[in-house]
């Protein structure tokens, strides 16, 4: 018990810590959303169209207390502001429309290697040395080296401007509208093969490389040697004993891993155009939109803390001596 209240005020600790520099850092920037709206738009105003603007992107001239009190208010309740790259609409509603393609392309790929990668670490490690082992611990270990962005251009060139087998850009086809029917699902997938493969494959490498070597450094410990004298079969020694205990490294990477799919993956987006929380990001930066920014920054702040604490449960949960050495 004690162990879960260390860790729930710390989140809380880390939480407002968060926040605060949320609210400081885009205050410390020059300008103002209203101002930068303008200068997109290359016209002149008056002061009161100004001031206007600035009502509607909650800008406030008051002292900051009242400004950082005010801006805990806003973020209890969601209320982001409004975006400048797409002046008028609420940064929820960017935020909302693009967090489903992250989710769905970073997401997936991130699960799918974890799943797979995991085996392939279970098995190398069990049968080291093999041909098998060898074989996959080579190739991995290149794709692993090899950027993201880099063999997402390569697909891109190969299969999507000389071959023409996938889409090169967007997250769906033009001219189509989001449903939920085959049409749609079908161009979502062939539009998400080639980033998303890009991103399955590099990320592969290290699942793999994390579990083989934990497996291997559990295989020498003395419970295992003991249980495998009492002749445990190789099938539960491998499942119940080793791959057990070893995979706990790679739940804590895991953990870690799915909390940051909430950021996507910037420069794989940008490469493919594709619409997620990466590019939009991305396009904040360039477009000088604090307040989408801004939100963006909270909601994957908010998504690895969060994720922190649920891996820190889940790893107490799987080992006893977390809580022991907690003081549980």
């Amino acid at each position: 018990m004690i162990y879960v209240l260390k860790k729930v005020g710390f989140f809380i600790f880390q939480l407002w810590a968060a926040l605060t520099l949320n609210f400081i850092i885009p205050r410390m920037m020059p300008g103002n959303p209203a101002e930068a709206l303008i200068a997109r738009m290359q016209g002149r105003i008056d002061a009161r169209t100004l001031h206007a603007l600035e009502v509607q992107f909650g800008i406030s001239h008051a002292p900051w207390y009242q400004q950082y009190l005010s801006y805990l208010w806003n973020m209890l309740h969601g209320q982001f502001g409004l975006s400048v790259l797409y002046y008028p609409v609420k940064v929820t509603t960017v935020i909302g429309t693009s967090m489903p393609y992250t989710l769905g392309l970073v997401g997936m790929a991130t699960i799918f290697s974890f799943i797979l990668g995991t085996l392939l670490g279970i098995y190398g490690a069990w049968k080291r040395n093999g041909v098998v082992d060898s074989l996959q611990s080579t190739v991995l270990t290149f794709l692993q080296a090899v950027p993201a962005f880099w063999l997402g251009l390569v697909l891109l060139y190969y299969c999507g401007f000389v071959k023409g087998w996938f889409p090169i850009d967007h997250a769906y086809d033009d001219g189509m509208t989001p449903a939920f029917n085959w049409p749609f699902l079908a161009s979502l997938l062939r539009h998400a093969a080639l980033p998303g493969f890009a991103l399955f494959i590099t990320q592969l490498g290290g699942w793999m490389l994390l579990m083989r070597n934990n497996m291997i450094q559990t295989m020498a410990d003395d419970y295992v040697v003991f249980a495998e004298a009492k002749g445990i079969p190789n099938g539960q020694l491998m499942t119940r004993y080793v791959a057990r205990n070893a995979i706990l490294p790679s739940v804590t990477g895991f953990g870690m891993a799915l909390a940051s799919v909430v950021g996507g993956s910037i420069l794989v987006e940008q490469v493919f155009s594709y619409p997620g929380v990466g590019y939009e990001l991305s396009q904040a930066v360039q477009s000088q939109d604090y307040a989408l920014m801004q939100g963006l920054f909270l909601i994957i702040s908010v998504t690895m803390l969060v994720a922190n604490l649920l891996v820190d449960m889940l790893y107490a949960r799987l080992d006893p001596r977390v809580r022991a050495g907690g003081g549980a």
